[in-house]
C-alpha cells in the first residue's frame, strides 16, 4: 500500500491513501484504472489498477484523475513508500550462500520510485530490517 499526503494550503490539506493493485489480466482500460472514495472531509481512498503488462505509471494515472476532477498538486504531494532491508541470519536454517544470493537478488530489484514513475524529490521512504 502506498500513501499520498496532499498539502497545498493548511485549510485545504487532504490525506489520500493510495493502493496500487495489479490485476490478473494483461491490461486494464484507462476508464477502469482508478476508483476514488471519499472517507471524510480530510481523507480519501484512491485505488489504482494496472494489468500485469501495463506500465505502472502512477504520475500519468494521477494526471488522468486530475482531469476527472480529483484536485491535487503533484509537486506539493509527498509519497510515502515502505522499504525492507534483508539481513542474513546464520541460524535461519538455509546455507549462508543461499541467504546472500537471495539478498543480492532482492537488492537488484528496481527502485519503487522509478517503477511507479514518481517524482524522486517528493518521495519519503520508511524502512524496516527483516531477518531471513
Amino acid at each position: 500500500m502506498h500513501n499520498i499526503k496532499q498539502q497545498s494550503r493548511p485549510s485545504s490539506a487532504q490525506n489520500v491513501i493510495m493502493t496500487i493493485k495489479t490485476a490478473r489480466v494483461p491490461y486494464v482500460p484507462e476508464k477502469d484504472r482508478y476508483t476514488i472514495t471519499k472517507l471524510s472531509d480530510r481523507f480519501s481512498l484512491l485505488e489504482l489498477r494496472f494489468g500485469f503488462m501495463d506500465d505502472q505509471n502512477v504520475s500519468r494515472a494521477l494526471a488522468r484523475c486530475r482531469k476527472e476532477g480529483f484536485r491535487f498538486e503533484i509537486m506539493s504531494t509527498s509519497f510515502y513508500l515502505g522499504r525492507r532491508k534483508l539481513i542474513a541470519d546464520p541460524q535461519s536454517g538455509l546455507p549462508q550462500w543461499q541467504d546472500k544470493l537471495f539478498i543480492a537478488m532482492a537488492d537488484s530489484a528496481i527502485d519503487p520510485t522509478e517503477y511507479f514513475h514518481l517524482p524522486a524529490n517528493r518521495v519519503v521512504e520508511l524502512g524496516e530490517q527483516v531477518i531471513i
